[in-house]
């Protein structure tokens, strides 16, 4: 695993105890240890960032909703994430994007974890996943570590939102809002029409956002996820080749390992961020600035429209990009979850009871 150099690290040196909000924003203890030396201008914004965004969640969802029911939980789901990560650096932003994919779908419910049944055809093999998501062995690795340890508690749907949390390489950690239920069914149309694509333009992601309750500025910090993580060559080509609002040597060095024909090397393999693929840092946003985003959709959040300030603010400010994205990721997983008795606790992530 690439060990992030000495500027990486000091990403986030401040870090945020908010009582009496939903999220605790600090750092991972394998980082730093915590501090409160921010100034207090930035700690009002905090503030107001996090309140803004408790005000939209559900009530039914809290950050203690297993401390009596399975007080193991989240050292269980920690262990098997590291060890997954560990073993292919890859798997944290797998698993991140598997959240988001989730959430964007019907609300967050482990939807995206179904597999195909007689009477449905999940999620798993619509366009934005098909060959692409990735890290389902992981969640069912998960799941059995859990179910011995808490059998019959712990939703498939929790178990993706403590997962998402765990695989920020290096980056802010946050008290995860849990008591989702799962749901006990899937759908390939739903995914098809809810999940942005990589050839969207910033009109499209931002009304996509908007229809997922989840403001420009949630947009392009959730973006920054792209910090982590690798495209494949279809998603890509197209911008690598045709697009003028691409650096040059960028350009040509992803085309040697991306050929311009369709069917060649589609399955290839670039990092989203060139620099500290394995670190979660602003680097993106740096990457935006100089016409090196990999994709269309990342290119478009700087090419002269709305979020241009919001990229060139996250690129300067590193702890402001990290305080927005885990309000973001904190509202993104309060979208239309399953809760009281609705839905099931589902035995296996990949079927119903």
């Amino acid at each position: 695993m690439q060990v992030c150099s000495s500027h990486t690290l000091r990403f986030f040196t401040n870090s945020f105890f908010l009582t009496n909000l939903s999220a605790n924003v600090h750092l991972k203890s394998e980082m730093a240890s915590p501090s409160i030396s921010s100034s207090s201008i930035v700690l009002l914004a905090v503030i107001c960032i996090l309140a803004a965004s408790t005000g939209n969640s559900n009530a039914q969802l809290t950050t203690d909703f297993y401390s009596s029911s399975c007080p193991q939980l989240f050292s269980t789901v920690r262990s098997v994430v590291q060890s997954a990560i560990n073993n292919e650096a890859r798997m944290g932003a797998s698993l991140l994007r598997l959240f988001f994919h989730d959430c964007f779908v019907n609300g967050c419910d482990g939807s995206i974890l179904l597999d195909d049944t007689p009477s449905f055809t999940g999620e798993k093999t619509a366009r934005a996943n098909n060959n692409s998501a990735r890290g389902f062995e992981v969640i069912d690795q998960i799941k059995t570590a859990v179910e011995n340890v808490c059998p019959g508690v712990v939703s498939c749907a929790d178990i993706l939102a403590i997962t998402a949390r765990d695989s920020v390489l290096r980056g802010p950690t946050w008290d995860v809002k849990l008591g989702r239920r799962d749901a006990k069914t899937a759908s390939l149309s739903a995914a098809n029409n809810n999940i942005p694509g990589p050839t969207f333009n910033l009109s499209n992601l931002i009304s996509n956002f908007q229809n997922h309750g989840l403001s420009t500025t949630d947009l392009v910090a959730l973006s920054g996820a792209h910090t982590i993580g690798q495209a494949r060559c279809t998603g890509f080509r197209t911008r690598i080749y045709n697009e003028s609002n691409i650096d040059t040597s960028f350009a040509q060095t992803r085309q040697s390992s991306c050929p311009s024909t369709s069917g060649s090397g589609d399955n290839n393999l670039a990092p989203l961020d060139v620099q500290t693929p394995t670190c979660f840092d602003n680097n993106y946003f740096k990457n935006l600035i100089n016409q090196k985003g990999l994709l269309h959709s990342d290119q478009q959040l700087f090419s002269g429209g709305s979020t241009n300030a919001l990229v060139q603010t996250y690129s300067n400010n590193p702890s402001r990009f990290a305080v927005d994205f885990v309000a973001a990721m904190i509202k993104m997983g309060d979208i239309s979850p399953l809760a009281g008795s609705n839905g099931e606790i589902r035995n296996n992530c990949r079927k119903t009871n």
